[in-house]
């Protein structure tokens, strides 16, 4: 004889739907591995920059990799803050639809690469046009 729990319907499927089934799961500072990624990126590349710099600054090649360490660490833990700061309260896909939208509008040449043309992006007034009366 088959038993069958509260939560399922006779014929095996669930009743419900979990909501956090399909998320990213949380590994650092509050951020998921995409927006963790993000921080890395940034804050790499800032590093590079200012190694290079540094590096030529003082004529010794060993500053610009650790430049690069040290700007990747603090980027993670600043970015991380950050972060975790501009997200709470905000649905899973803000921040990536944030990006998403500011690509579009700075650099038009990059919305079809990143998916900006799905986005909605008119201003002024919406109607449903429900309001008619006869």
């Amino acid at each position: 004889m088959k038993q069958h729990s509260d939560h399922l319907l006779p014929d095996g499927t669930l009743r419900f739907l979990p909501s956090r089934l399909n998320r990213q799961p949380v590994i650092v500072l509050g951020l998921t591995a995409d927006e963790m990624w993000i921080c890395v990126a940034v804050s790499a590349v800032i590093g590079v920059g200012l190694g290079v710099g540094i590096a030529m600054l003082f004529q010794s090649l060993a500053l610009a990799p650790t430049t690069l360490v040290v700007c990747t660490a603090l980027g993670l833990l600043v970015g991380g803050k950050l972060l975790r700061r501009h997200k709470r309260g905000k649905p899973e896909t803000w921040l990536y639809r944030h990006l998403q939208y500011a690509l579009a509008t700075r650099w038009p040449v990059l919305t079809a690469w990143v998916g900006g043309a799905d986005l909605v992006r008119r201003s002024g007034r919406w109607s449903t046009r429900r309001s008619r009366r006869p």
